[in-house]
């Protein structure tokens, strides 16, 4: 298999992989917006709860689509650089946040936080490229005490892969391909995901 159909496709694919976990104390993370729809059936089958996580990536001063970085929450991490000054980081870390705050809000609405002490976190997105935005989330997980991290993803470079399996305790990818340019490139139909649509994917797990 060197193509993923569409996010749907890749639910089903990594809901089989991840059968293990049925039954377990656990919860789904999905990271929005395009993990959403790959994390809800996920979770629906894994009879686990869905829930989002916010992080987001800080972009470089001069090319702000290149990461150097990603804030959570309650988390920051990102690589020092010469060429970027500390009060940069500081002013986009605060920016970021407010951003950020609102958007749980809309998304999560009145739910209340899962706590993730002694549970399964399955962590889901559409697809790794720099893993900036994943590792945060990874870092924000930590610091709860789960019993076990476990990242599902449909598609990631190779030296992702080789990193995140080192950093957490189960690794599921679905494709790992040498020539790795975007994570769109690995599907036939890869389209935007609204906040709208994530609103209405946890919607729905809710009535489950």
């Amino acid at each position: 298999m060197d193509m993923i159909r569409n996010r749907a496709e890749a639910a089903e694919l990594l809901a089989e992989r991840l059968q293990k976990y049925k039954g377990e104390q656990g919860v789904v993370l999905a990271i929005p917006r395009g993990g959403v729809p790959v994390a809800a059936p996920i979770a629906k089958k894994l009879g686990m709860p869905l829930e989002v996580t916010v992080s987001k990536k800080i972009g470089h001063p001069l090319n702000p689509e290149f990461a150097i970085g990603a804030v959570s929450m309650d988390s920051v991490s990102y690589d020092k650089r010469a060429d970027v000054p500390e009060n940069y980081i500081e002013a986009e870390v605060q920016r970021i946040r407010q951003g950020m705050q609102q958007k749980y809000k809309r998304f999560m609405g009145n739910r209340q936080h899962i706590p993730f002490k002694d549970r399964v976190v399955i962590i889901v997105d559409d697809g790794i490229a720099t893993g900036k935005t994943l590792e945060a989330t990874v870092n924000l997980v930590k610091k709860e005490h789960p019993r076990k991290i476990v990242v599902a993803v449909p598609v990631a470079p190779p030296e992702a892969a080789d990193r995140f399996s080192g950093m957490v305790d189960d690794f599921v990818c679905l494709l790992t391909p040498p020539f790795f340019q975007a994570v769109g490139q690995f599907y036939e139909e890869f389209t935007q995901t609204s906040d709208e649509e994530v609103i209405q994917l946890l919607q729905d797990q809710d009535k489950v």
